[in-house]
């Protein structure tokens, strides 16, 4: 299949043929797995929390997998969204670029990765500065008597201990709705995937 073309105003050069925007659709998440600059970089992720009640939260994707269908960000292992996670693996991810006027949704099911072979390798290839938040003393989430009542790892030895605190979160993605907005004209479909990966893509109004 021939990849989408994309125009000067960031709109998908075709928009005829379900294989093709899907196609778009993984290069723009495979684009912000890679590209900080890109708005597809920092999704907003959604759990059910233990209430019932959804939950969001800005996260960054750190990788893609379009032959899985399977997204990656990092979140510390003593956040609120593992618990939920647990109980509840269904979660959500929402991806819009204001430029392109497009919105990507990704609904499926979390897994946790930590103290594994992926988790390692997400660590190891982790900045610094990234992994100094997982040695944020109290743990996140807690209730503090000031903004700045917390503790950050400055040497390397307390740096590395934030890795007992690490987890990657891999979303297998089993439904995905592309929307863009035309000015001449919008359009939208859905994809979704059973058990055995085989795909189901349909037009929806938008």
């Amino acid at each position: 299949m021939k990849a989408v073309s994309m125009s000067d105003n960031g709109a998908p050069g075709d928009l005829s043929e379900l294989p093709q925007v899907l196609i778009a659709a993984f290069d723009a998440l495979r684009s912000g797995a890679q590209d900080r600059r890109s708005a597809f970089h920092t999704p907003v992720f959604s759990s059910l929390g233990l209430d019932g009640r959804p939950l969001s939260r800005i996260v960054v994707l750190r990788a893609f997998d379009p032959d899985q269908r399977r997204l990656r960000f990092h979140t510390d292992l003593r956040s609120d969204k593992i618990e939920q996670i647990r109980h509840d693996p269904r979660v959500a991810i929402t991806f819009y670029d204001a430029s392109m006027k497009l919105q990507i949704r990704c609904d499926g099911l979390a897994v946790l990765h930590d103290d594994d072979e992926l988790s390692t390798m997400a660590w190891d290839t982790s900045q610094r500065m990234s992994k100094i938040c997982y040695g944020t003393e109290p743990a996140p989430g807690n209730v503090i008597e000031q903004a700045d009542a917390f503790v950050l790892p400055s040497d390397p030895d307390s740096i590395a201990t934030g890795q007992n605190n690490f987890c990657a979160v891999v979303t297998q993605v089993t439904t995905l709705e592309w929307l863009w907005l035309g000015h001449q004209g919008h359009r939208r479909a859905r994809f979704t995937w059973d058990g055995n990966g085989h795909a189901k893509a349909v037009w929806l109004v938008p």
